[in-house]
């Protein structure tokens, strides 16, 4: 984040454990855009495979999506291989789904759609982290903690 954040002043949205994944990502704005950094907190996760062979850099690309399932059927039906044919729930609870980079040119996809329940998942992960750092894990900077905490003091008007 020392890029992105310090030095080009992006600002830090929230930063969300995605156990599942093995990741840490965190949020930054930019328009009407979102840059995701992922951090692997897992050495067999995907990310942290793809960091070993590659190093750091972009990862992939996602595109928000009004209906994943059609979008996913109209790429399966275009002979585009995919990663996941049916969604998953990702960051925040939303759909998610990856095209294989065999199809895309060597650029891996990824789409989402959002849930009318992503708020409530999101809070609940942020949870999940603040114990997480209660418990001795990673240790992130302090202003993000105050972040977090600020986090759960949100009401939820999105369900």
């Amino acid at each position: 984040m020392k890029f992105w954040v310090n030095t080009l002043g992006l600002p830090l949205a929230h930063v969300e454990h995605v156990k599942d994944q093995g990741v840490d990502v965190a949020f930054l704005p930019s328009g009407d855009s979102e840059i995701e950094l992922l951090e692997p907190v897992s050495d067999d996760s995907g990310v942290a495979r793809f960091m070993n062979n590659r190093g750091p850099g972009m990862h992939h690309i996602c595109f928000e999506v009004d209906d994943i399932k059609e979008t996913l059927a109209r790429i399966k039906a275009a002979g585009v291989p995919l990663i996941n044919e049916e969604p998953i729930i990702g960051t925040g609870g939303k759909k998610i789904a990856f095209v294989h980079p065999k199809g895309t040119g060597g650029v891996l996809v990824e789409l989402y759609e959002l849930t009318p329940g992503e708020t409530a998942r999101r809070l609940e992960r942020v949870e999940e982290m603040r114990q997480r750092f209660g418990q001795g894990g990673r240790v992130y900077a302090a202003g993000i903690m105050g972040f977090l905490n600020g986090l759960r003091t949100v009401p939820n008007n999105e369900d």
